[in-house]
């Protein structure tokens, strides 16, 4: 898995022989400079760039090779033991609306193949959205088939580039919608003033005070008000998109503390809106290990209990990884891997392109 925050590679190592399935080992390969600013000026048009997408797609390929072969070694695997990598790709475009009806995840799959000798699941996201869905969030129904408890209403929230929540009770049907931006708005600003690429533990956050005028304009966007399903990504939420809305005068520190809290009032609306009764919050992604936003996220929902997925068997980090090497195993057995009650699709399908090795 590699996601809107263009910090690397996830990779894990899933055993699915034992039920629930065994996380035998992770990997993180780390994106450099050049790798990610290229694929962060794909993002928008510009000059030749059916060209730049095929060369980053070769680029991006011999990184998941990497990542995949130094994964095995330290497993002590050889590649023959494995099925099937299941590939999320690099998202650079994602347009699911009906006028446009399109998602980009750049990846050469045939080269992947190639490279490992591996058979390669991949392009899960298009055939969600010819069937009229979203093609986003995917990772719902492996929430709930690893996640959901009979007696406890509990919300998954994933704090990547972007956040997204899944709602898992057992007496309505799952929902899961992306909620607004995660991380990707405060990484960028980070970089920009302080030259990292994240606020570690979002100290810098908790330095400044929350712009109550700028997080208002920001919480005004009609995304916030659409009803599920709905998702999103750099092409709405972005620098610029919060250029337009700051004079130039505010303390960088302010406008990062509100950015912060952003992430959490629109988190927290959607699961108080959208999934009454909830008790337990489980968060992952690499927003769970900054401390100031879980705090900020746990004093929103007072009388929820907020944890990381560890506490459920799957570490914060590896949780996305897990999902598309399940989503890869259940396009190999021709089973369904969408839910229509998430990404509005006319039915469940089975996702995903098969390369094999």
């Amino acid at each position: 898995m590699s996601g809107t925050s263009l910090d690397g590679v996830d990779v894990v190592l899933v055993d699915f022989q034992d039920s629930p399935p065994a996380l035998l080992q992770t990997f993180f390969l780390p994106y450099d400079d050049e790798l990610r600013r290229q694929l962060l000026e794909l993002h928008q048009s510009g000059n030749d760039e059916l060209h730049r997408a095929a060369i980053l797609s070769n680029q991006l390929s011999q990184c998941y090779a990497q990542a995949v072969i130094s994964l095995l070694e330290i497993a002590n695997f050889i590649p023959e033991r494995i099925i099937a990598i299941g590939c999320h790709g690099q998202t650079v475009r994602h347009c699911p609306e009906k006028e446009k009806g399109y998602t980009i995840q750049l990846v050469n799959s045939a080269l992947l193949a190639e490279l490992t000798g591996i058979s390669v699941v991949s392009d899960f996201r298009s055939r969600d959205i010819a069937a009229g869905g979203q093609g986003a969030p995917l990772v719902p129904a492996f929430h709930q088939a690893v996640f959901m408890h009979a007696d406890s209403p509990r919300v998954i929230v994933n704090i990547g580039g972007i956040a997204n929540i899944t709602r898992l009770n057992s007496r309505l049907p799952v929902m899961g919608f992306d909620s607004g931006p995660g991380n990707l708005i405060m990484d960028a600003w980070c970089l920009r003033h302080i030259g990292q690429h994240y606020d570690d533990n979002g100290h810098w956050a908790a330095s400044g005070h929350v712009i109550a005028t700028l997080l208002d304009t920001c919480m005004a966007d009609p995304y916030f008000e659409c009803n599920p399903p709905k998702s999103t990504g750099r092409d709405r939420f972005n620098l610029e998109w919060l250029e337009q809305k700051i004079s130039g005068n505010e303390l960088p520190e302010d406008v990062q503390a509100t950015l912060l809290q952003l992430t959490v009032q629109s988190i927290a609306a959607a699961i108080i809106q959208f999934c009454p009764n909830t008790e337990e919050v489980y968060v992952c992604g690499g927003g769970a290990h900054n401390a100031a936003l879980m705090r900020r996220l746990a004093g929103e929902m007072p009388g929820k209990k907020v944890e990381m997925t560890d506490r459920l068997g799957v570490a914060a980090d590896w949780v996305e990884a897990f999902a598309f090497a399940w989503l890869g195993r259940r396009a190999l057995l021709r089973e369904t891997g969408n839910l229509a009650s998430v990404t509005g699709a006319k039915g469940e399908r089975i996702l995903g392109a098969i390369y094999p090795a």
